[in-house]
């Protein structure tokens, strides 16, 4: 059982001066959802999150929280909580008192708050510190007393800005999962910014890819994974080739196009697609076996370039006439029965159901 409300952006822009920070974003994200804004520095994800918070002002469009427009609100009046990258505790009062700054302002007398604070404090499993300062505290433990600040005013949403990015990759992992246990046991929304494809991948019902202020791609991790809809979502998630060219014949399944380099590819057939039109596509590297034997039109000789040992995989890097880059995973005994080096020529091989033909990007 979920409470809270949907949260919808209608058109929502940001300018600062003649800058376009978000263009025109539309996107409804269902009550209760781990929704992750992902992407570069710089593609408008927390200046999203901040207009969500009421931190920003909107240049135009509209912010709805269930059937209420709060774009012209304050932060305390919308119904969501904001959780800072940098914590933002007073260093002069204890945890508990942190946690209760809130209701304070609210004028809620100190034993009912104090009441309130520990039952916070007790879902991030820190009541046993309630009365040390933030300075004799861990940054994971910092990061819980945040969290149980933003969740005490009892939220419909919780916006978290790059809530890991300070934490060592244990801590990540295990602070990860504190995240998505409560946001499963208070059926709420939270909206959490990361550039991190691993951290998204992992935590989210639902993925935003963001690039130039705008959506490459919303969707489900599995979704935005497997079946990525631009060549920039493809890119940035990593574990895809991308082969750009033109159309040079349309079948009735498939397509044909040459890449610059003058090899030619087979692609299955897509709405629109005319002979001249620019197209491309992806392959997962996983989906790419070093061996002869390719289908005609799925395949190419590459010349290894460099070789990553990842431990359950290596990941070969290859270049090839007209293709910018290109890489293979293969699972680590498989290539150490037949390694390879740098410098040698490779055959390439894949199969038509593994190539996905990429829509044009929104941001270019």
């Amino acid at each position: 059982m979920t409470k809270g409300a949907d949260i919808e952006l209608i058109h929502v822009t940001k300018r600062y001066g003649a800058a376009l920070a978000v263009d025109a974003v539309s996107l409804k994200i269902p009550a209760g959802t781990y929704c992750c804004l992902l992407g570069p520095s710089g593609c408008g994800k927390t200046t999203t999150l901040r207009m969500i918070a009421g931190h920003e002002s909107i240049s135009e469009g509209d912010i709805r929280l269930g059937p209420t427009v709060v774009s012209d609100l304050p932060p305390a009046r919308r119904g969501t909580a904001m959780m800072f990258q940098s914590y933002a505790l007073f260093p002069h009062l204890d945890v508990g008192d942190n946690v209760a700054f809130s209701l304070k302002m609210k004028g809620v007398d100190k034993p009912t708050r104090r009441a309130k604070a520990l039952d916070m404090l007790k879902l991030v499993h820190m009541d046993h510190l309630a009365e040390r300062r933030p300075a004799q505290l861990s940054g994971g433990q910092q990061q819980r007393v945040a969290l149980a600040r933003a969740l005490i005013t009892d939220p419909q949403a919780l916006l978290l800005d790059e809530p890991l990015s300070a934490l060592d990759p244990f801590l990540k992992i295990k602070v990860r999962q504190e995240l998505k246990r409560l946001q499963l046991q208070l059926g709420i929304s939270f909206i959490h910014v990361t550039h991190s494809q691993e951290e998204a991948m992992a935590l989210s019902d639902l993925v935003v890819v963001m690039n130039g202020g705008r959506i490459e791609q919303a969707a489900t991790p599995r979704e935005v994974f497997n079946r990525p809809a631009t060549a920039f979502v493809a890119r940035f998630m990593g574990d895809h080739n991308v082969l750009s060219g033109r159309v040079t014949a349309v079948g009735a399944e498939e397509v044909t196009f040459e890449v610059p380099g003058g090899a030619s590819f087979k692609a299955p057939g897509a709405p629109g697609l005319e002979p001249g039109a620019p197209v491309e596509i992806a392959v997962r590297t996983d989906r790419v076996r070093l061996a002869e034997g390719a289908a005609p039109g799925c395949g190419l000789t590459g010349l290894v370039q460099n070789i990553e040992y990842h431990g359950q995989k290596v990941q070969v890097a290859l270049a090839a006439p007209g293709v910018d880059e290109f890489s293979v995973q293969v699972p680590e005994t498989a290539f150490f029965e037949a390694p390879l080096a740098v410098g040698d020529a490779v055959p390439l091989a894949w199969t038509p159901q593994d190539v996905h033909i990429l829509d044009a990007s929104p941001s270019a």
